[in-house]
């Protein structure tokens, strides 16, 4: 019997599930994936709102700012990428200024500080890439830029490493109340709970609706954004993140670096029906290249390396669902975190941990039982020479480079692999390291990243995936296809 399950292992639920473990309590995450950021939390823009978006008062504008605080601050404690570099919402008209002092506004009342509209002449100091429309701009010092893979991961990492458990590839098929315990079918297992954390994401209404009474049913709305990530030549176009003042044309796309070095440009934003659907379309990319062009000028867009899509959990009063669900006890929605849900994460994970806790009337761990730190994983594009060389001594593998885009040795993914949770495919490891995510996009490194996960963990060629069961790269062994030569003393040429 555990105390509380969380379904559901992208930001929102292992954040969840980080903060649960500072208390004296059996805690389990299951999720149907194989891995850990697996949904909205690995295809987003891996933007911290500054918070003067969201409208004053509702839960939204309150977990993001506290959120955006606190990311900075979770940073330090979990070793993963986060850079302030503060962001601009760009106004195209002297018509619309008073659109920006709206925000402004907004974001005060919300909390959000430092909130300053600046000039033209100052917009074209911090970015001489801006549109020669754009007459002015909100500056949100702020903002900034996270490494939303990094921050999933290490928010797991720090977790499983003070107790709590992971099931993968278990999708929860059924959840049912039984006495004074939850039922919860994950896969081939049934696990019971004293309480249930509904952390599902796109599927968040899927399992609210078979708890709730039918006037209280949960409809998610995934909503389609597709995205350009271009080079790390590109990476330095712009400065800070570049919004565009929502107009009665839409709210545009965004133009950001990233932590990697990276720049995004995206998304759109189209409600679609398929909980599934991660593909780009034609239409959609073209709407982006068009549009990322109203506020940035000479976006190198044949720098491109990759495009993706991903999904997020709108519904239609569109602000979070938290709470202890009605006529379920001790069952809590977490629900509907779209934009910004991945700056709102830490605070996500404080709120729903804390009314778990009150609700089961946990204790905090003795003073000392619980570690808030997690060592990182090296990142070799930020060392000097003579700290890689250092490196390279204590251990020889950190000089054998597996990922030439990414700088990424493999005395890095032999790391990862060892840690818990455990990484067990090559989306596992990109998600970790890097690996893969490069120019090339694993074209060099994919067959050594096979063989150091089939040495590691001791799987056949057969048994690795790309994302888990359903995208094995190797089906059978050439050899294992040929029949042996029938011998001359059988009747046949030898």
């Amino acid at each position: 019997m555990f105390d509380v399950i969380v379904i559901g292992a992208g930001v929102s639920g292992c954040s969840i599930a980080r903060e649960l473990a500072r208390y004296d309590a059996r805690v389990c995450v299951v999720e149907r994936e194989e891995d850990v950021c697996c949904g909205t939390s690995k295809a987003n823009s891996a933007i911290v709102h500054a918070g003067f978006d969201a409208q004053p008062e509702s839960l939204m504008a309150m977990l993001n700012v506290e959120g955006n605080r606190l990311m900075y601050e979770w940073a330090k404690e979990l070793n993963f990428a986060v850079i302030n570099n503060g962001s601009l919402v760009v106004c195209m008209s002297e018509a619309d200024v008073d659109g920006l002092e709206m925000l402004r506004r907004r974001g005060e009342a919300n909390g959000v500080p430092d909130l300053r509209i600046i000039d033209r002449a100052e917009l074209v100091a911090m970015e001489p890439n801006i549109a020669d429309d754009a007459v002015g701009a909100l500056w949100a010092p702020t903002g900034g830029i996270v490494d939303p893979f990094g921050l999933t991961v290490a928010l797991a990492e720090n977790a499983a490493a003070n107790g709590v458990e992971f099931r993968f590839n278990a999708p929860v098929t059924k959840v049912a109340r039984e006495g004074d315990a939850w039922v919860i079918t994950a896969g081939e297992e049934t696990l019971y709970a004293k309480a249930v954390v509904n952390a599902a994401g796109v599927y968040a209404d899927t399992i609210h609706n078979q708890v709730a009474a039918p006037d209280d049913q949960l409809t998610i709305v995934p909503r389609k954004g597709e995205y350009y990530l271009l080079d790390t030549t590109a990476g330095t176009h712009v400065n800070h993140t570049i919004f565009m003042l929502p107009t009665a044309m839409g709210k545009g796309v965004l133009v950001s670096p990233t932590v990697h070095g990276n720049l995004i440009v995206g998304p759109t934003a189209t409600d679609i029906e398929d909980k599934e659907a991660v593909d780009t379309t034609p239409e959609g990319l073209h709407d982006v290249a068009t549009k990322c062009s109203l506020t940035v000028k000479n976006v190198p867009l044949r720098e491109v390396i990759t495009t993706f899509a991903g999904l997020r959990a709108h519904q239609a009063k569109h602000d979070f669902v938290i709470g202890e669900v009605e006529g379920a006890p001790l069952f809590f929605d977490c629900a509907a975190i779209e934009s910004p849900g991945l700056t709102s994460a830490p605070a996500i994970g404080c709120m729903v941990s804390g009314l778990v806790a009150e609700a089961l009337d946990l204790a905090k761990k003795p003073e000392g039982a619980f570690d808030p730190t997690r060592r990182g994983v090296v990142n070799l594009m930020t060392l000097s020479f003579d700290e890689w060389d250092e490196l390279c001594k204590q251990d020889p593998a950190y000089g054998h480079i597996i990922c030439r885009c990414c700088r990424v040795s493999e005395a890095q993914i032999v790391d990862v692999i060892h840690r818990v949770p455990t990484p067990r495919s090559l989306d596992a490891i990109k998600r970790r390291t890097g690996a893969t995510m490069g120019r090339c996009q694993g074209g060099f490194c994919t067959p050594k990243l096979m063989e150091i996960l089939e040495r590691e963990l001791g799987m056949r060629p057969d048994e690795v995936t790309k994302r888990g069961p359903g995208s094995e790269l190797v089906v059978g062994i050439n050899k294992d296809q040929i029949e042996a030569p029938v011998s001359a003393s059988e009747g046949g040429e030898a």
